[in-house]
């Protein structure tokens, strides 16, 4: 499809309303079903200007679709990124407002915290352990805008990704103090457990997905930036919750996070 500057407006207005007024919408690819990737992308771009225009700003970037069996299970043969933003950023001992949300989902990541700036096309994973000071514990807080979470790739893209909220453990660890695919989680509901895993199931290493996004972003342009936050893919699946519920993972090597929801 053609992407008139109108329909770019048109998309990215549609959006940020969505978001910002906390309503489910139908997809984008309901009105434009040839919107491509590349487009996706961009508009996400354009999206993110419109938040930051608002008084927010950039800190870093968020992966999805990080694991092998959910990316056969969606036919897709890449992960996807997103953009954080600083109100995205949630503190553990503060509850979580859930009226500001939609229908979030939890999952839990590790965080890398980036020293100094990253760009290209053939970044490796090694090159991600050196460009990064710490790693810690994360959880994201998914909330896509879409009604019943359902959306195709280009969708869910240019909609940042379903980014919402995340919360970051109190533990820094020197990444080379870190084996990060052996590094095991159990994410708890109510003190109940509802999976295990091990950092391996983020593309096989946490730091092998940090590097396909600097190269992406590297397609465009653009790249980490010393200081950046990166979320480097869930762990196990997300789950829902809702207010009253707490959520928790437990990280080896790493400590813990959590959150309470009101």
């Amino acid at each position: 499809m053609e992407m008139t500057r109108e329909i770019e407006n048109e998309i990215v207005t549609y959006l940020f309303e969505a978001e910002r007024d906390r309503r489910e919408v139908v997809k984008v690819t309901d009105k434009y079903p040839d919107l491509t990737m590349e487009q996706a992308y961009e508009l996400q771009e354009e999206l993110l200007k419109r938040k930051i225009a608002t008084g927010t700003r950039s800190i870093g970037y968020k992966l999805g679709l990080t694991s092998k069996a959910k990316q056969q299970m969606m036919g897709v043969f890449e992960a996807i990124y997103g953009e954080l933003t600083s109100d995205m950023l949630a503190l553990e001992w503060e509850q979580l407002d859930f009226s500001t949300l939609i229908h979030p989902k939890a999952e839990p990541e590790i965080a890398f915290f980036i020293g100094e700036d990253l760009k290209g096309t053939n970044v490796t994973g090694e090159d991600v352990l050196r460009a990064t000071q710490y790693v810690a514990a994360a959880i994201e807080v998914i909330d896509s805008r879409y009604l019943d979470f359902k959306f195709t790739l280009p969708d869910v893209v240019a909609d940042n990704c379903s980014s919402a909220k995340f919360m970051i453990g109190s533990k820094m660890v020197p990444v080379q103090d870190v084996n990060l695919p052996e590094v095991g989680i159990v994410f708890t509901k109510n003190n109940e457990v509802v999976a295990t895993g091990a950092g391996a199931a983020v593309l096989g290493d946490p730091a092998v997905s940090v590097a396909w996004a600097v190269n992406k972003l590297g397609e465009r342009g653009l790249g980490l930036r010393k200081g950046d936050v990166i979320l480097s893919g869930a762990i196990t699946e997300a789950f829902a919750f809702e207010p009253g519920d707490t959520i928790a993972a437990q990280f080896s090597g790493l400590g813990s996070v959590s959150f309470s929801c009101k």
